[in-house]
């Protein structure tokens, strides 16, 4: 018996790495709605975000929020140069993937999937792991991105050599870089807070 079933009787983990749309369970418990202040509202960015139990929670402190969701959006969201979002997204679900966050992991393998439309190689990725084959230039994107992720960092020049030999300039580096990095971060915040969980009728 696991220590979600333990605290979520009835709860069902994902066992696999997968696509599909995830709930997610807080070990602590969220801000409630009706406690959101302007303050609060101003830290969520996007008011939509309130249905989301893993941002009440982080609305406990709304302008470390705040700060968050900006960056977060600016990486992925803020394509008019660099790098296409298709291989922002991969980069974040190489360093989800790689961390175990199934659940940021699914979220950003759809967006690669989509945006990217190579449906085959993002779900080779999620059922292979890192090491999977994705051709040259998704395979540099992939390396760093675990590089960026692995304690110690192990990024380094060979990395850099790898994405310019694959057609990357330093823009699009600088957006491997950051999506990566900013992931590794948020999944292992994510991975500490709560635990995924397969939606009713979830397979």
């Amino acid at each position: 018996m696991t220590e979600a079933t333990l605290a979520y009787p009835g709860h069902t983990d994902p066992n696999a790495f997968t696509r599909a749309e995830l709930d997610w369970l807080p070990w602590l418990a969220p801000l409630p709605a009706e406690e959101l202040t302007d303050r609060h509202w101003a830290g969520l960015v996007d008011a939509a975000r309130a249905k989301s139990p893993y941002f009440m929670l982080l609305a406990r402190d709304p302008d470390i929020l705040g700060a968050r969701t900006r960056t977060d959006k600016d990486i992925f969201y803020n394509t008019a140069g660099g790098l296409p979002r298709a291989e922002r997204e991969l980069a974040a679900t190489a360093a989800s993937r790689f961390n175990g966050c199934i659940y940021c992991a699914s979220v950003h393998a759809r967006f690669a999937s989509h945006h990217s439309k190579r449906t085959e190689d993002v779900d080779r990725l999620l059922a292979d792991g890192v090491g999977a084959d994705l051709g040259a230039r998704w395979n540099a994107i992939v390396a760093a991105s675990v590089a960026l992720s692995a304690t110690p960092v192990a990024f380094g020049a060979e990395h850099v050599a790898a994405l310019r030999a694959a057609g990357l300039d330093e823009l699009q580096i600088a957006d491997v870089i950051h999506s990566a990095a900013f992931f590794n971060w948020a999944n292992r915040l994510m991975l500490s807070l709560g635990v995924p969980e397969l939606p009713a009728g979830g397979g």
